[in-house]
């Protein structure tokens, strides 16, 4: 008699202790959550976003104290649009006296009028706050709000450096949470459709739900080690939602199915705890080594998503493991009340596969053509991904419905000289040597017409061995001309200004941060490739032993990934969704999306395509001709994989509809791409390839000739004896 596998001998521990792994369960939820409760999350700090050039000359200047304070402005203008005049300065006179007597500004300046007579802004400095703190602006807030309603017929608003932040992380909190309150209801209708049982449809939500919890609990101490950013709640609950709901989905259709082919509930647990439960586990390992290879990118925003992500990943697969066997023995068949009438004799109905059986059946009767048609959909998608640009996020890519930021472009726009800025910084051993080269390397980057003078752009520590010069850019920060002129700065303008004299150099500043943070990231992308390809060769080689199965999941993840981008590069790098979508194009797509995407899209099609070759291997082995295997393995699954992929589509659409834009390519790209790997992926590349290859398909190890099979499978059809949900 054979031994029995990792995930049955875990059911039957569950099965036998029912309560013992449900209160385990519970008690390492609690745990988790009392930990986040007693260690608050550290998050990154400034300093963590270090990176190249410009992050060697953020710290030079921070160890000179030549940091530029943080500045604020109150922007006034005439609601009709009309020029400001003296009511309008009289206003802004009042409110800078006001602001003069807060204790967080160090100096007002006098209010300015644009141009064009139609803005006028009060320039505030903030004081320089300890340990890399944001300084206190609600005084300053207070008083603009104050200020507008006494001022009829004007527009005043508040932006900066910190209060635009502000605006900024409250509109993603805001978007954030109500994609969050929206994504539990559809999940729960979705279920409930799925299995037509209010039981049945609550365990993997509750499941998932609690994974999450339990992952942001442990994401204080996990913190203190590597400090987490903020956003990776969303990371959290975006992962853990979808693979817990799936491996949940996974294990429950599998028991559904045995029971109503005439298994006996203890029987039917055991068959879904050693081959859903098998296809957990290596689903799991897929989506943690995807995840992981972002560590590969060596950013701590990446390095924050894969940690949540591999938590929640790990919290999810014991849970289904442990958990989902403990509540089967306990509920049986009770696991399928109460009904939901309508929906359960809709169910009765359907047998599994009995829509893919349509679709199956020119693709398996016609392999060559319907290999040909995948190829050509897919690769006709991926063709814009070519020409895909990428860039930071800017003041262009934000949304222009927040007041702050509509401000801060009005600022730009209306005054010339203010702007986005690059700092060269100077270091030497003579204060008037570093003030000379500061005046050569001005003029001369002035004259390539990139760059324009600012007042009083040079500043000199106090020791006189670092200078600090600053250069107005006059492209806007993120886009792709102030990238080149930060390179033509670097290798050209700066170096034969200073050849001479040996002044020791770097250039820093929002414009050359922006450039280095696209840089870094957008050399993160081939390192995840790499590392995530290949770690998942290796580990589909080591759970199929097939060498072409390993190939051929490589080569359709990198099929649907690139279709993916091509959907994207479509989308946002033209103008042609902009009302669709509500979103201005900057002609590029953010540069973390593309490295986040193709982990989060390798991982979670990985769930699908783990679970569907596990089950035609199960019929491989079991002796079926591959064809039969195939068209059996498929068709059993079909069910489970597009009631999983609706699910997540249905949730990751909502992002499309948030305001910021990252969120909206997000959205689109994970929609797209569970779309096209639930349909053309699925029921038409790998039936159609794996039909093709035969038996080769599973070299070396051919299959179905001895002893590979964990547990026979009786290829018998299904009878009707209880429902199996919707397929």
């Amino acid at each position: 008699m054979k031994k029995a596998g990792f995930t049955l001998r875990i059911a039957r521990w569950s099965v036998r202790r029912p309560w013992r792994a449900v209160g385990t369960w519970l008690l390492l939820v609690i745990a988790a959550v009392a930990c986040g409760a007693a260690v608050s999350m550290h998050t990154t700090t400034e300093a963590d976003y270090r990176v190249g050039q410009s992050g060697t000359a953020a710290a030079q200047i921070e160890r000179a104290g030549l940091d530029a304070p943080d500045t604020e402005f109150v922007v006034l203008s005439r609601t009709s649009g009309a020029a400001v005049g003296s009511d309008v300065r009289a206003t802004a006179d009042r409110i800078a006296s006001t602001i003069r007597t807060d204790s967080h500004v160090q100096q007002v300046g006098k209010p300015a009028t644009s141009p064009d007579k139609k803005l006028m802004i009060v320039p505030i400095t903030m004081k320089s706050v300890a340990d890399d703190k944001d300084p206190d602006i609600s005084a300053i807030t207070r008083t603009v709000d104050d200020a507008q309603p006494r001022a009829p017929g004007m527009h005043i608003v508040q932006t900066g450096d910190t209060s635009m932040n502000e605006a900024i992380n409250t509109r993603v909190g805001d978007d954030l949470g109500s994609a969050e309150s929206k994504s539990l209801p559809i999940t729960i209708v979705l279920m409930l459709i799925v299995f037509a049982a209010l039981i049945a449809a609550g365990i993997p939500v509750l499941l998932a739900i609690a994974s999450v919890f339990a992952t942001m609990g442990l994401m204080g101490p996990v913190s203190l080690l590597l400090p987490m950013e903020d956003s990776v709640t969303s990371v959290i609950l975006l992962i853990g939602m979808a693979v817990g709901v799936d491996y949940s989905l996974f294990y429950l259709k599998r028991e559904r199915q045995e029971r109503q082919r005439g298994a006996s509930s203890a029987d039917a647990v055991e068959i879904a705890a050693e081959t859903s439960g098998h296809s957990i586990v290596v689903s799991g390992i897929a989506v943690i080594v995807s995840m992981g290879g972002l560590y590969a990118v060596g950013d701590v925003t990446f390095a924050s998503i894969a940690t949540g992500s591999l938590v929640v990943v790990a919290f999810a697969v014991f849970g289904s493991l442990t958990v989902l066997p403990a509540l089967l023995s306990l509920l049986g068949p009770k696991v399928d009340r109460p009904r939901i009438p309508l929906l359960w004799r809709l169910s009765r109905r359907m047998q599994p596969g009995s829509v893919s059986k349509r679709l199956l059946g020119p693709v398996l009767r016609r392999p060559v053509a319907a290999l040909i048609t995948g190829l050509v959909i897919l690769g006709a998608l991926a063709i814009p991904a070519l020409g895909m640009k990428q860039q930071t996020a800017s003041l262009d890519s934000l949304p222009r419905d927040i007041p702050a930021v509509r401000a801060m472009q009005q600022i730009g726009g209306a005054f010339p000289g203010d702007g986005p800025t690059a700092e060269v910084v100077l270091q030497g051993d003579n204060a008037q040597t570093l003030r000379h080269d500061a005046k050569i390397v001005a003029n001369n980057a002035v004259s390539t017409g990139d760059w324009k003078k600012v007042a009083d752009p040079v500043r000199v520590s106090t020791d006189g061995r670092t200078a600090v010069l600053t250069l107005g850019s006059k492209a806007p920060e993120g886009s792709f001309a102030s990238g080149d002129a930060v390179h033509a700065l670097r290798d050209t303008v700066i170096p034969q200004a200073v050849a001479s004299s040996g002044t020791k150099w770097a250039v820093g500043g929002g414009v050359a941060a922006s450039y280095d943070q696209m840089e870094h990231q957008s050399s993160g992308l081939p390192k995840v490739l790499i590392v995530v390809l290949g770690l998942t060769l290796v580990m589909m080689l080591v759970t199929f032993r097939s060498i072409v199965v390993a190939l051929l999941t490589m080569a359709l993840n990198l099929l649907s990934v690139g279709a993916a981008f091509g959907v994207l590069t479509a989308v946002f790098q033209h103008s042609w969704a902009e009302s669709l979508l509500n979103f201005h194009s900057t002609g590029g797509l953010i540069s973390w999306i593309p490295i986040f995407l193709f982990a989060v899209l390798v991982g979670l099609s990985m769930d699908y395509h783990v679970f569907v070759l596990s089950r035609i291997k199960e019929k491989i082995d079991a002796g079926l001709p591959p064809k039969l295997a195939v068209r059996e393995g498929v068709q059993e699954t079909a069910g489970v994989v597009t009631s999983a992929a609706v699910v997540m589509i249905s949730v990751f659409a909502l992002f499309a509809t948030l305001s910021m834009v990252e969120m909206k390519e997000i959205g689109v790209g994970l929609s797209i791409a569970i779309l096209l790997d639930a349909t053309v992926v699925r029921l038409v590349l790998l039936p159609s390839a794996l039909a093709l290859l035969g038996r080769w398909a599973w070299w070396p190890s051919r299959g179905g000739r001895g002893g590979a099979a964990r547990r026979p499978v009786d290829p018998a059809p299904y009878t009707v004896r209880e429902p199996v949900g919707m397929g």
